[in-house]
Parts: structure tokens; sequence; C-alpha cells
């Protein structure tokens, strides 16, 4: 990563940004919209405006949030697994034959991103949800939702630490690789929690496709981390090695 043109990474960390201040303000106009919609619903123009809105896709129907949340909820879950499952593979450099490393190392951080925008949207829904409204205390604070409050606590913590280490992508410089490799490792916690909120709390969790789908991502993830616990345990041993012949050569030579 050391020989990576500076120019290069400085153009990419760029559009990084730019990304990020996009999303973000994406994600802001959404919030501020169903906020602006609370607060105007029971005045004359947000009853005009709902009536439209009514006419034109049955938004006064309950399901029609619930298809949002749903939706959202399963591409955050699939982005989410994506990103770790992306995250495992970076360091056996398979995706460096085909691809640069600025590129896998940036994708990376795009996958955890757009997954943590899509986790705004599943929840930032449920502050308009006419069947079951959650307030933004409930949201924010971990076991405080009136519907099983433990597992959507779960998902509460699991973006939290989700949100945790993808800022740590931007302060890399600042907290050190160490650092940033252990604060890394909380991905795995984010990942674990968002699938015990996915399989018992989802709405589609008792559909045998469902269950079928979260197990075997799962499963994928359970593979390819002993992979990894396993790898990096040979490269420990191969250093270890190396050192201890170096030693050897350096007495020898005396």
């Amino acid at each position: 990563m050391s020989s990576l043109n500076p120019t290069s990474n400085e153009s990419n960390h760029k559009r990084v940004i730019l990304w990020i201040l996009g999303s973000a303000l994406f994600i802001g106009v959404v919030i501020l919209g169903a906020l602006g919609f609370l607060v105007l619903r029971n005045q004359p123009i947000g009853q005009a405006i709902s009536g439209i809105m009514m006419t034109l896709f049955a938004t006064n129907s309950t399901h029609t949030t619930w298809y949002i949340t749903r939706a959202a909820g399963w591409v955050a879950y699939f982005l989410l697994w994506f990103s770790t499952l992306w995250g495992l593979v970076i360091p056996t450099k398979f995706f460096e034959r085909f691809l640069s490393p600025t590129f896998v190392v940036d994708f990376h951080e795009y996958i955890s991103l757009l997954a943590l925008g899509f986790v705004l949207l599943h929840v930032s829904v449920l502050l308009i949800d006419q069947y079951l409204p959650f307030t933004l205390v409930q949201i924010l604070v971990p076991f405080m939702a009136p519907y099983r409050p433990f597992l959507v606590g779960l998902g509460v913590l699991g973006f939290y630490l989700s949100l945790l280490v993808s800022i740590t992508f931007y302060l890399r410089k600042r907290i050190g690789q160490k650092r940033f490799k252990a604060i890394h490792l909380l991905s795995f916690g984010g990942y674990i929690f968002a699938l015990m909120h996915a399989f018992f709390s989802g709405s589609d969790s008792s559909l045998p496709m469902a269950q079928y789908i979260y197990m075997g991502s799962f499963l994928v993830i359970v593979f390819l981390t002993a992979y990894w616990i396993v790898r990096n345990r040979q490269i420990r041993q191969e250093k270890e090695d190396r050192a201890r012949l170096a030693r050897l050569t350096k007495v020898r030579g005396r």
C-alpha cells in the first residue's frame, strides 16, 4: 500500500469525502422530510399533500411503511454481510489479482457506508409508521423499543458498532494501524448483532427461504473467519521462523 501514488490516494480520499457528503445530504433530506411530514400533516397544506400522496401511492395503507422498512432492512443486511465478507477476503489479496489495492479498500468503505445509509432508512420510516410507530428515543436508545426490545436493541447496538468501525476508516493515521485493526474487529459484533436482530425479530424470519438465507450467509462468514484465523497464525509462525533463522545465522557468522 505504501507504494501507491500519493496523488492517486489524495484523489480517492476526495471522492470518498464527496460520496459521504452526498450520502449524508440524501439521508438528511429523507429525515427532514419525515419530520416535516409529522409537523405539517395536521395543517391544511399537509392534508392536501397527504390527499395527493394517498391517491398516487396509497400512503393511507399501514402496509406502505412496512414494505419500505422491510425492504430497507433486507438491503442493509445484505450490504453489511457483503462488507464483512469483503473485509475478510482483503488480507488474502485475492481481489488484487483483478483490481487495484486502492479500489479494493475504497470499495470496502463504500459498502460499509451504504449499509449504514439503508439502516438509517430502515429505522427512519418507523417514525411515521401508522401501525407500530417508534419515537426517536426508542430508535436511538437500545432496548427501549415497544416491539421485542431486546432483539431490536441488538440491532441498534449492531448499527453503533458498524458506525464506529466506519468512522475509523478516516482516523487511521491518528489512531495508528494497531488500534485501527483492533477496533475493526468490532465489525464482527456489528454483523452478529444485526443477524440476531434480523433472524429473531424480522417479519420474514418465519419463512423457510429467509431462514436459509440467514443461515447460509452466516456459515459463509464462519468459514471465512476460520480461514482468516488459521492464515494469520501461519503468517505469524512464518515470521517467527524467519526471525529465529536470522538469529541463528547471525550467531554462526560470529
